[in-house]
């Protein structure tokens, strides 16, 4: 369970990755550890839990540090199910886990390089809108206030009530596009389309991600369709025009650390759903040839919403352009959010960043 990279270290504190062993997250941080000669304990989650998340076992295994310190970079455990309905219960799991965690830092002599609490905080999508918007920033408009929906009928009517027709829907503990759905309405004609990746298994009738976009533009397919998806507890909000490039519209994931833009990518499709898994197309930022100022907007915006979680060191930040204005919006917030294949494949800065960082230490937060 515990590898270790045999390289020098600081004194006085030991550096812990609690993540899951021959995935890129941590072959690539691992590398990075490397780079720098970071000595790097590996704890995997299949092999650690249940048994680590009681305070008292991280505890027990840490008497033979000889009462030095850790610092634990979490990455999140791998889920293998597609079914959609099994999403809260995974969250549900990986809460737990945190809160776990958390307690950890009252009993042991613990830091983390991101707080447990605040990754559990970024894993409610609602709870996290309403925490940026509290805060007066620029997010993605939020449709029908914060109760959620649980059919079609009261999703029509809060898109009346607003006079906005287009919206995502998007499940509250969801990721990875899992259950995401871009849907218009055309009220004078009835008129609906229906994009997303969820779909009813026809075998079992469950609801699963395909990881591939379908478009639905028949009623009779619609309705049924987001009902299941809306019983899942979903956010709803507004769908913006994006900017555009080259025919592509596009938005864009920033990854902030230690209070800077770390990186930018933009992420152009064809389609209104952009995760790079559904064959959309990434671009350096630098290549959008962004106006200054919007850029500095982008950087001031971002560092904004880390202040709302200053247990973060690193996150990852999806916004998008409204079309024409160029005025930068948040979408969504990742705790976890660090894993960029155009990063890792290239310069692996994001992770080197982060060992230097962890090598370096620091004393923001209680023991």
């Amino acid at each position: 369970m515990d590898r270790i990279i045999q390289e020098t270290h600081p004194k006085h504190r030991h550096i812990v990755l609690l993540g899951n062993l021959e995935t890129k997250r941590t072959i690539f941080f691992l590398h990075a550890a490397c780079q720098i000669g970071l000595h790097v304990h590996v704890l995997d989650w299949r092999e650690g839990w249940p048994r680590l998340w009681d305070p008292p076992a991280l505890c027990r295994l840490m008497e033979g540090w000889e009462q030095e310190e850790a610092l634990i970079k979490i990455d999140p455990p791998v889920w293998e199910s597609c079914r959609l309905e099994e999403l809260d219960g995974l969250t549900g799991d990986y809460q737990k886990q945190l809160l776990a965690l958390a307690r950890c830092q009252e009993a042991c002599r613990v830091q983390f390089f991101n707080h447990p609490m605040d990754i559990l905080a970024l894993l409610d999508k609602r709870g996290c809108k309403d925490t940026l918007s509290q805060a007066g920033l620029s997010i993605t408009e939020t449709v029908g206030g914060q109760e959620p929906m649980e059919n079609i009928d009261q999703l029509l009517a809060a898109m009346e009530s607003g006079r906005i027709y287009q919206v995502f829907i998007k499940p509250v503990h969801g990721s990875g596009a899992a259950g995401i759905a871009a849907f218009r309405f055309q009220p004078k004609t009835g008129q609906m389309v229906l994009y997303t990746c969820a779909m009813e298994e026809p075998s079992s009738r469950e609801l699963v991600n395909t990881k591939r976009l379908r478009r639905f533009s028949h009623r009779q397919q619609i309705v049924p369709l987001l009902n299941r998806l809306l019983e899942l507890d979903c956010i709803v909000e507004r769908w913006y025009a994006k900017a555009e490039q080259d025919g592509f519209s596009y938005d864009l994931r920033a990854v902030m650390q230690d209070g800077k833009l770390d990186f930018l990518l933009a992420r152009l499709s064809k389609g209104p759903i952009t995760n790079l898994h559904l064959n959309n197309h990434p671009l350096p930022a630098k290549e959008l040839k962004l106006p200054e100022a919007v850029t500095e907007e982008i950087t001031a915006l971002c560092r904004n919403a880390m202040e709302c979680y200053p247990g973060l060191k690193s996150a990852g930040i999806d916004l998008l352009l409204e079309k024409g204005s160029l005025r930068p919006r948040i979408i969504e917030m990742n705790g976890q959010g660090d894993l960029i294949y155009q990063d890792i494949y290239h310069e692996n800065r994001i992770y080197l960043h982060q060992a230097e960082m962890m090598k370096r230490g620091w004393k923001n937060q209680p023991i």
